[in-house]
């Protein structure tokens, strides 16, 4: 079984308060795009499960990668048979964009279906969840609004589906912890579903990931790549998560003009432009 587990960007991201467990409440949105992993799960030809990574180095060793995580996951609820899972990085890690959550996803849904397990979504959205924050959105894998530690979710109507999203991945790596170490939490005076059912052209200014406050003054170069692809013509920029990559918004843009574009700005750092969005 072949699958493709997509990456997220957030439109929005607020810090809400910070919990007595020592994680924070967020508001966000989570939008899928199109920049894909490509994972497979065939049955193993030894004993053991297995897993292979190719593409992007993962300073991870495998055992420990999340694809791991969610194949054992699985198997303390079911009885599985043994696989060798090869898993192909394409998306940027230490990016915001979700790729190792969605990989961990990905496997649960694939486990699900390769050997006809009945789970529900629900049930592997609730494995999911054991796995990071973020990972049952990707069981979902349509627009949602998250809510508490990132694991709260509601459907979102945002619909930017065959609107050019420009991603672009800096040389820079933000540690989550240091991020949120610098930030102030505080009640955003915002309706996010309403604001992100209005025209893309209304959110810039008013769309906020609070983030930005804490990261852009010691990575001033992720603040510039912003600054750069307003300067391009994006209707909204952000970074999205904790950083480090930033994406615009081109309505009405060509998508292949737009990847030549950002061929010439960006010669040297990993970019995706992103239309037909999950």
């Amino acid at each position: 079984m072949i699958l493709f587990p997509n990456a997220k960007i957030n439109l929005g991201l607020y810090i809400t308060a910070k919990r007595p467990d020592g994680y924070h409440n967020l508001l966000t949105a989570f939008y899928p795009v199109g920049w894909r992993d490509i994972l497979e799960i065939v049955p193993a030809k030894g004993s053991e499960t297995t897993l292979t990574v190719t593409g992007r180095s993962v300073e991870c060793a495998p055992e420990k990668n999340l694809v791991m995580r969610a194949y054992r996951a699985v198997a303390e609820r079911m009885p599985l048979p043994p696989v060798d899972i090869y898993l192909h990085k394409v998306i940027p890690d230490g990016a915001g964009l979700g790729g190792g959550s969605s990989d961990a996803a990905f496997t649960i849904f694939g486990l699900n279906n390769l050997f006809g397990l009945g789970m529900s979504t629900a049930q592997m959205a609730g494995i999911a969840s054991e796995i990071g924050a973020d990972c049952p959105f990707f069981i979902y894998d349509r627009p949602m609004v998250a809510t508490g530690i990132g694991d709260v979710f509601t459907p979102c109507e945002v619909n930017l589906d065959g609107v050019p999203v420009l991603i672009v991945k800096p040389k820079v790596h933000v540690p989550t912890r240091d991020a949120y170490s610098r930030v102030t939490p505080r009640t955003p005076d915002i309706d996010l579903s309403a604001l992100l059912s209005s025209p893309v052209e209304e959110w810039q200014g008013r769309l906020v990931n609070q983030f930005e406050d804490s990261v852009f003054p010691l990575h001033p170069e992720i603040a510039a790549l912003k600054e750069e692809l307003l300067d391009m013509g994006a209707a909204y920029a952000s970074m999205s998560g904790s950083g480090s990559s930033v994406f615009g918004i081109f309505p009405g843009a060509d998508s292949a003009k737009l990847s030549l574009v950002a061929a010439e700005r960006f010669p040297e750092l990993d970019f995706f432009v992103s239309t037909n969005h999950v």
